[in-house]
C-alpha cells in the first residue's frame, strides 16, 4: 500500500507501477477483494491528499467538488442549498459509515448502473476532471462512462473534481430499493427543471448497462409545453411522462427486481418527480 500525501505523489506511483489501483474509500474495491474477483498487488491510498477534498466556486455559474469529499460532507451546506439532488442521493448511500468513507471519486471509478450519485451527474451535464502527472483533461460525464463499470479514465489517470452547474430551478432524486435503507437500487431517477432555459431533464438509474438520459421523452415534454396550466403539471402529463420515461429504459431481470417492475418503478418515479418540480 502506499499511501499519498500529494496529488502528485500519486501520479508519479501510478505511473511507475502499472498494476496499482486507486483506493479512496475502498466501499467498492474492499467488497470486490474480499470476495476475490480483485487481487491487486499494489494499491495507492489517496484518502490523505487535501487536494481532492475540496469544495469550491470557482464562479457563480459553478460549484466543483473534490472527488474525495465523502458523502457525508455532500448531505448538508454548502452542497445541500445549491445541489439539493445530490444531496438526496448522498443520503441514501448505505450507512453512515459508509458516507463517511466514500465518495464521487469512488461512483466514477467503479462507474456502476447503480451508483446513486451518477444519475445526478447526468441530469446536471456535470464535468470530471482527470489528471495524470502531465497532462489535465475535463470530459463530459455523457462520455466519460461508456459501459457497466466501464469509463474513459486511463490507468495514469486520477479523477480529481466533478464540476456541477448552479441552476435556477428545481432539482430531485428517488430511488426504490427492497427495503428503506442500506440498499443497492432497484431502480433510480433524477429529475432537474432549468428555469431560465426552460428544460427538463431526467436521468435514471439501475435501468440499463449506463445511466440512462431520457431524451426522447424531455423532447416530448418541451414540445408540448403547452398542455401545462400555469406552470402546473396534470396528473394526465405526468403519467404520460413516467410512461414515456419507462419505455426509454432497458432494465434486465436479476436477483434484485424484474425488468417489468424496473420499468413500472422508473414510471412512478418520473411522473412524482415531475409533479414535485411544478407543484
Amino acid at each position: 500500500m502506499i499511501v499519498a500525501k500529494s496529488l502528485d505523489a500519486a501520479l508519479i506511483a501510478l505511473r511507475e507501477h502499472d498494476d496499482a489501483r486507486v483506493i479512496q474509500g475502498g466501499t467498492d474495491l474492499m467488497v470486490e477483494i474480499n470476495f476475490n474477483h480483485l487481487k491487486p498487488t499494489t494499491m495507492v491510498s489517496l484518502r490523505h491528499i487535501p487536494e481532492l477534498r475540496t469544495i469550491t466556486r470557482p464562479d457563480g455559474n459553478t460549484i466543483s467538488i473534490g472527488s474525495g469529499v465523502p458523502y457525508s460532507q455532500l448531505e448538508i451546506e454548502p452542497v445541500a442549498s445549491v445541489l439539493p439532488a445530490l444531496a438526496q442521493a448522498s443520503r441514501t448511500v448505505g450507512s453512515p459509515q459508509i458516507r463517511a468513507a466514500g465518495s464521487l471519486g469512488g461512483n466514477l471509478g467503479t462507474c456502476s448502473p447503480a451508483g446513486d450519485t451518477l444519475p445526478v451527474m447526468f441530469a446536471l451535464d456535470a464535468d470530471i476532471h482527470l489528471q495524470s502527472s502531465d497532462s489535465h483533461r475535463t470530459v463530459s460525464i455523457h462520455q466519460f462512462m461508456t459501459g457497466v463499470k466501464r469509463n474513459v479514465k486511463r490507468h495514469d489517470e486520477i479523477i480529481t473534481a466533478v464540476d456541477f452547474p448552479i441552476i435556477d430551478g428545481w432539482q430531485g432524486y428517488s430511488k426504490v430499493g427492497v427495503r428503506n435503507a442500506m440498499v443497492i437500487s432497484v431502480a433510480s431517477a433524477c429529475l432537474v427543471a432549468d428555469h431560465k432555459s426552460g428544460d427538463v431533464r431526467l436521468a435514471l438509474g439501475s435501468v440499463g448497462p449506463t445511466i440512462i438520459r431520457c431524451r426522447e421523452t424531455e423532447q416530448w415534454l418541451k414540445d408540448n409545453a403547452s398542455l401545462t396550466h400555469n406552470s402546473v403539471i396534470s396528473p394526465d402529463i405526468a403519467r404520460e411522462f413516467g410512461a414515456r420515461a419507462s419505455r426509454e429504459c432497458s432494465p434486465i431481470d436479476d436477483h434484485r427486481s424484474t425488468a417489468q417492475y424496473r420499468r413500472h418503478a422508473i414510471s412512478i418515479l418520473a411522473a412524482r418527480l415531475l409533479q414535485k418540480a411544478y407543484s
